[in-house]
């Protein structure tokens, strides 16, 4: 074969390694293991470059750790249930099921051809009942253990998906599918019990040494342990059974401050205040149709309803405050009641003004005409402060020492204590719809709530459903919906109610050590293959993924399904950046932008064209998205260049942490380059040996050794392939012998096989590379080679650059300088007279002085 046909090379080898097995993950106690894992993607139907970039992250660890003797576990699968499968089938009239496993057929014939060194025997879907079916066994384990419980509680609603959202899956008080605004409702749900962990979550980010500081800080915020002082404010003249009004607040220091205290519409006084005041009642209405979280409420308009209630202020009982609900206070965050202190507090300053309640500076003394009332809002101080004059006098302390001087008078005086609190809520896992994992209970109207028994497990989705109306088709299937309670033997009635799909993703990690166990886990392949040595996947999953995954692993060790050590599942993460391209527009009739697929546009000198010659503007750089239409297909890219191309482009031009983008010059220039890497080996000639171009050579190719691997072990593929490039070069320019020329390319075959494994066994076997390249061990460099026995020095006159001389390291001075006088440039530019003084520097440099 004269040229490099990828579309004959790779398939050849692809069969190659299946036929020998090469990726096949078996225990063996004889090798250190290797298990490295990529976020496994959700079956859309089509895979893209960005899917492409971290596939081939995780592979090129992957074959490296092979290739440096380690047993490693590579495996995909697909993260299945969910509203995009449901979506589709209101939309197109299927089911769910089919829709899902078509995709998953597709996405899998698209990967094979990028060559990934995957062990595709260990794949499943977590809409397998095989799959869901042991989630189910957890869910029970974790229901006797403690660690799952029910209870009535205020959600985030999506009125179009009409299912319950995690706090996290709401973005802008919108649900993150549907784009919905998200309301509030009261239901009867599931919860995982994730906030009994909120301080061991924390303090273990601080063991998570290979993990992205971003990520971390991004976790530690979300769980959001603070310490404050929890109190009461006596309710004067309150309905029967309330006395008082509990709070707990962060800032105890303003206290002095206080003006108004404000309870959630879902708080136990306001829900009593709206039995006999329908006024109540609609205004607690009108607030439930908000979004739920922390971001919703301080985005939305501050309102209140007086109440007419009082509470006395506990440093003065004749300082009387009065009550309002308001909409922007959370039920499950602290109590549900704060005090509102306008002068110190953006969302109590607004809310003040609105309805005209005292502003009070507590930081400053009061003077005569001193009033704050209709200043500007200023944040309270955070550095030096004048805090409480109550407690500290005219003292100046630390906003932090104000805090816990402010704790420590108000425990000392009878009114409260200081209190550790999280932000970190229990993890409400009920979703009201049918393509998801169904949850393994009963309801009897004699036992309660029953958990299906183990032997009936798994509670398999009914397959003879619609969704030809709004809401829960299970809710409307009798024969899956009603069933014999596991207790007693009466007529019950199944839950439901699926689980959120973030379960499905909190423990398939473990799942892959044994997945065709009868158990959630194998124990003994648990013991061998835990933890996930490397972990790949987007920063968007630093709070929603990963945090339920480290709950969940926890959970699975406390009901011995995990080791101890997999409390923590990943011990190492890298989080990768993006592939973008320019986005081709032009203007449609409307105004509005139409835009245009790349291969619809001829790019010349900087300008896009379509093919009747009209020009359309370029948007350079932008994220990939199939609603602009700057997608790139891989299958198109394997079929114009072959994936070897796709993964080295994708790999070479950023650093993996960061975006890169891709355009058609640089996916023609990394094809073009892997051509006359190939060249290299096809035509190898028979030139004799050359000792000194020879050890030349192995030199570079020692070099290139030890930098590749630096890069490989770092994650600096990039400049693992800068170094390539270089090789390569030094290779093609090389007037070794053709047994040195040899070994050099296979060694270069070898540093390239993580990146580009169909060309790098294509040479290998061209050159007689002993067996498959994928099963070749890493090569080691000589560090003698790496010590140079010559120096290049540059030689200066007048400090102007005339050339260079190569020379032995420990050559005399006086050598050096005979050299370096003799060499022509210099010469020329002396024209006969003698310098003034002749300075080298040894191993830096020859300066001539005129």
């Amino acid at each position: 074969m004269s040229r490099y046909a990828a579309a004959e090379i790779e398939p050849k080898w692809q069969k190659a390694w299946d036929d020998a097995g090469v990726f096949l993950a078996r225990r063996d106690a004889d090798k250190p293991k290797y298990y490295v894992l990529e976020m496994f993607p959700y079956p859309s139907g089509r895979i893209h470059i960005g899917h492409v970039r971290n596939y081939t992250m995780g592979d090129v660890i992957a074959r490296y750790k092979r290739a440096t003797g380690h047993n490693v576990l590579h495996p995909m699968g697909f993260d299945a249930f969910g509203m995009p499968a449901e979506n589709a089938a209101m939309a197109n009239g299927g089911h769910p099921k089919d829709w899902t496993y078509s995709n998953i057929d597709t996405m899998v014939a698209q990967m094979k051809p990028l060559g990934f060194s995957l062990d595709w025997t260990r794949m499943f879907a977590t809409c397998d009942p095989e799959y869901y079916g042991q989630q189910q066994a957890l869910f029970l384990d974790f229901l006797e253990a403690g660690l799952v419980y029910r209870k009535n509680a205020v959600v985030n609603w999506d009125p179009v998906d009409m299912t319950v959202l995690a706090n996290e899956q709401v973005e802008d008080g919108r649900g993150w599918r549907s784009g919905a605004l998200v309301e509030r409702r009261e239901l009867t749900q599931w919860f995982f019990k994730i906030s009994d962990y909120s301080a061991e979550l924390l303090d273990a980010l601080d063991t998570l040494d290979d993990w992205p500081a971003k990520v971390k800080l991004m976790q530690a915020n979300w769980i959001g342990r603070s310490r404050g002082l929890q109190f009461a404010f006596s309710l004067i003249d309150g309905p029967r059974g309330f006395d008082r009004v509990e709070v707990y607040t962060t800032r105890p220091d303003t206290l002095m401050g206080a003006s108004f205290v404000g309870i959630s519409p879902d708080h136990p006084l306001a829900k009593e205040l709206e039995k006999s005041d329908p006024k109540v009642a609609a205004f607690c209405k009108e607030a439930r149709q908000g979004g739920t979280t922390e971001e919703a409420m301080e985005k939305a308009e501050k309102l209140g309803f007086d109440t007419g209630l009082k509470v006395r202020h506990p440093f003065d009982t004749a300082w009387e405050l009065p009550v309002y609900i308001a909409n922007f206070i959370l039920m499950d965050y602290g109590t549900g009641a704060i005090f509102g202190c306008p002068g110190h507090d953006e969302r109590d300053h607004e809310f003040a003004r609105k309805y005209d309640l005292p502003i009070i500076d507590t930081f400053l003394p009061v003077e005569g005409g001193h009033d704050i009332q209709s200043a500007p809002f200023v944040p309270a101080k955070t550095e030096k402060v004048r805090f409480t004059r109550l407690v500290a006098g005219e003292e100046i302390q630390t906003g932090e020492e104000a805090i816990n001087a402010t704790i420590d008078f108000c425990e000392a005086n009878g009114v409260g204590h200081g209190v550790t609190k999280f932000r970190l809520r229990d993890w409400g896992l009920s979703r009201q719809r049918y393509w998801g994992c169904p949850i393994p209970v009963v309801h009897c109207d004699d036992c309660g709530v029953v958990p299906e028994k183990k032997e009936n497990l798994p509670v398999t989705l009914p397959d003879d459903v619609s969704f030809d109306i709004p809401g829960n088709p299970l809710d409307r299937h009798p024969t899956w919906r009603d069933c014999a309670c596991p207790a007693c033997g009466k007529p019950a009635k199944r839950e439901t109610d699926t689980m959120d799909t973030f379960v499905d993703s909190s423990w398939y990690q473990a799942r892959f050590t044994s997945p065709r166990a009868t158990t959630p886990t194998d124990m003994e392949e648990a013991d061998y293959w835990m933890n996930v040595d490397q972990y790949i996947g987007g920063i968007e999953h630093a709070i929603l993924h990963l945090l339920y995954a480290r709950f969940f692993c926890r959970g699975m060790v406390k009901t011995g399904h995990l080791p101890e050590k997999s409390k923590e599942p990943f011990d190492a993460l890298f989080t990768q950046g993006m592939v973008t391209h320019a986005i081709y527009q032009t203007k449609g009739d409307n105004g509005r932008p139409v835009y245009h697929y790349p291969e619809d546009v001829t790019l010349k000198d900087g300008q896009g064209f379509l093919k009747d010659g009209q020009e359309v503007e370029i948007i350079p750089s932008a994220k990939m998205s199939k609603s602009k239409n700057n997608v790139v297909d891989p299958v198109q890219i394997i079929a114009d260049y072959g994936a070897d191309t796709a993964r080295w482009f994708v790999l070479s031009d950023s650093p993996p942490e960061r975006d890169v983008e891709w355009t058609a010059a640089g996916a023609e220039a990394a094809s073009k380059h892997l051509a006359r890497v190939y060249r290299l080996a096809a035509e190898l000639d028979n030139a004799p040996a050359n000792a000194e171009e020879d050890t030349a050579l192995l030199r570079e190719m020692h070099k290139a050794i030890r930098d590749v691997t630096l890069g490989v072990d770092s994650f600096g593929f990039n400049a693992s392939i800068a170094k390539l490039y270089g090789f390569t070069n030094a290779i093609a320019k090389s007037k070794a012998g053709a047994d040195t020329k040899r070994t050099a390319i296979k060694t270069l075959a070898q540093l390239m096989s993580p990146m580009t494994p169909h060309l790098a066994e294509e040479v290998w076997s061209l050159l007689g590379g002993e067996g498959l390249i994928a099963r070749a061990p890493w090569p080691k460099e000589d560090e003698a080679m790496l010590v140079d026995d010559s120096v290049t020095l540059p030689i200066q006159v007048n400090g102007k650059r005339r050339g260079e001389i190569t020379v032995p390291k420990d050559l005399d001075k006086a050598e050096v300088e005979k050299l370096a006088l003799a060499h022509e440039n210099v010469a020329r530019t002396l024209d006969g007279a003698q310098p003034k003084k002749v300075i080298v520097v040894p191993g830096r440099i020859v300066n001539v002085v005129m």
